[in-house]
């Protein structure tokens, strides 16, 4: 177990171009970041109408998303589903649901969950195994995870939920890359019972994360709850537009699951030319965890494509998609440049 004294001091996250600059300020720009897990294909933008932005959301509307999102997800009913400006501003209100008191997560993971728990009072520590959730007041994890891609399966969920909820405490499952993860395994149907949160991101799988719009989904009580925290017109009007269009279109959802798919496939094996071995993640986003991790993000980085480090595991990388064959092709001859450098190192040392 891992203790978190410090959760509540700010964290480093990917997609910052201007520490990206600072780290390589002689690096081709733009740069082609690959550093964020958002989908590079985002939803078609359309024109707003003008009321989205000259007046104040409307109830109906938001009415009107819930009971969207509570189809595109899986919830219940609408009224399980408590609609934000993304999920972010959700995680320290949703771990203020339980009275503060020991807050596990499941890592290494999203760094904020820690942070938000902290925030709202809790003890935080973080745990490798998921078995050790069970002593908790308030568990936390992702599901699939951020940055490795893995899974736990529903019916150990399930299970911890029904322990959880028996002395009072919950269970929040971050499902915010399950758009491309197995629907199967998602607890979104299973939190009419209580005990449960489950939280939906927007922006990553539509690829539009500037739109600011995430989800909790909870029993009808919770999501009231939460609604009313957050307060009247919480979601603007152009996240509604979008949120409303963009969740409905099923067709276009589909259709992107397999293009990412196809996308992550071909990073695969472009990955695999240069020996770099794929150690998980999911269609929006790969995994690397060898021991040059190093080494490739500064020459990535060098050549201005941008991949997500963590400091606290220097032997793990996590690598979005390319976006355009432009793009394609930067992060292509970044590879081989490496590699050719890696070469001529082994050779030295060979002599």
């Amino acid at each position: 177990m891992k203790l978190l004294g410090g959760a509540i001091a700010a964290v480093d996250h990917g997609g910052s171009l201007g520490r990206a600059i600072a780290l390589f300020p002689h690096a081709p720009q733009p740069f082609v970041d690959l550093s964020t897990g958002i989908n590079p294909h985002s939803y078609p933008l359309f024109e707003l109408p003008a009321t989205a932005l000259s007046r104040l959301p409307e109830a109906g509307q938001l009415r009107e998303l819930a009971e969207i999102a509570a189809i595109a997800y899986g919830a219940p009913s609408a009224a399980h589903v408590a609609a934000a400006p993304g999920t972010q501003i959700l995680l320290p209100r949703v771990a203020s649901l339980v009275r503060p008191g020991k807050a596990l997560v499941v890592g290494p993971t999203y760094a904020e969950h820690a942070r938000a728990a902290a925030i709202a009072g809790h003890a935080v520590a973080e745990v490798s195994d998921f078995d050790a959730l069970v002593d908790a007041d308030l568990a936390v994890l992702v599901n699939p995870n951020n940055p490795d891609g893995r899974v736990i399966e529903k019916a150990r969920l399930l299970e911890l939920a029904a322990r959880l909820r028996a002395k009072g405490g919950l269970l929040v499952v971050d499902e915010a890359f399950m758009d491309v993860g197995p629907a199967e395994q998602s607890l979104a149907g299973d939190v009419g019972e209580g005990g449960v949160v489950v939280l939906r991101s927007f922006g990553k799988f539509f690829g539009i994360a500037g739109v600011r719009l995430g989800f909790a989904l909870a029993d009808p009580l919770t999501a009231e709850r939460l609604d009313a925290q957050l307060g009247p017109w919480a979601v603007a009007g152009p996240a509604l537009e979008y949120g409303i269009r963009a969740l409905s279109d099923a067709k276009w959802q589909a259709a992107m699951r397999q293009r990412l798919a196809q996308d992550a496939g071909r990073l695969d094996a472009l990955l695999g030319r240069f020996d770099v071995a794929v150690a998980g993640g999911t269609s929006l986003f790969r995994y690397l965890s060898f021991g040059e991790a190093p080494s490739l993000f500064l020459a990535l980085g060098e050549r201005g494509v941008l991949v997500r480090h963590f400091a606290d595991r220097p032997q793990a990388l996590r690598i979005g998609l390319p976006g355009s064959e432009a793009e394609w092709q930067r992060l292509e001859g970044a590879l081989a440049a490496w590699a050719s450098r890696r070469e001529d190192t082994s050779k030295e040392i060979g002599k």
